[in-house]
């Protein structure tokens, strides 16, 4: 099971990079357009709604994959002078925190994306539905729980890393 997660956080990660890669171009377009307005050009309509989405949806895709290849910045200062038994003690309290913060994350951007729907909720330059932004992050979210479901997993002992994935671990910076 944690090969198919992986893969799915990797890929998620991936469409995260185009997700940002089409916001920038969007981004170039629409300031090009602003310099070119005496020409006939003129700024994409609705473009800091778009970004402010994107990136949203697009830091949920990120997240599970960062914390599988263990990218989280971490203060290792006195981590790495504690004994080996407390440092495992300290991993494990930590993904235990961050599932239950990850699920608690998920269950609310579920609501607010229930709510937004039902209140039938705009942008208001594109009018496009405010809880699509909402269900494309909630793709990430759910991806991050089964990530960070999988990580909590591995740390127990209770899984293992698929074989060939390398795993970098914070730390010796």
């Amino acid at each position: 099971m944690t090969i198919w997660v992986f893969r799915l956080a990797k890929w998620s990660a991936l469409v995260g990079g185009l997700v940002l890669v089409a916001l920038t171009l969007m981004s170039v377009a629409s300031i090009t357009g602003r310099a070119l307005i005496g020409l006939g050009l003129g700024p994409v309509p609705g473009d800091f709604e778009l970004v402010e989405i994107g990136t949203g949806v697009a830091v949920f895709l990120f997240l599970p994959w960062t914390y599988l290849r263990g990218g989280h910045a971490t203060v290792d200062l006195v981590y790495d002078r504690l004994p080996k038994a407390v440092r495992k003690a300290v991993s494990v309290a930590c993904d235990v925190l961050m599932l239950a913060l990850w699920v608690v994350l998920t269950w609310k951007l579920w609501d607010g994306m229930l709510e937004k729907r039902e209140y039938l909720e705009t942008s208001f330059i594109l009018q496009m539905p405010v809880w699509w932004g909402y269900a494309a992050g909630l793709v990430g979210a759910v991806i991050g729980c089964l990530a960070y479901l999988t990580q909590t997993l591995i740390t127990l002992g209770l899984a293992r890393y698929p074989e060939g994935w390398p795993v970098q671990h914070a730390g010796g910076h």
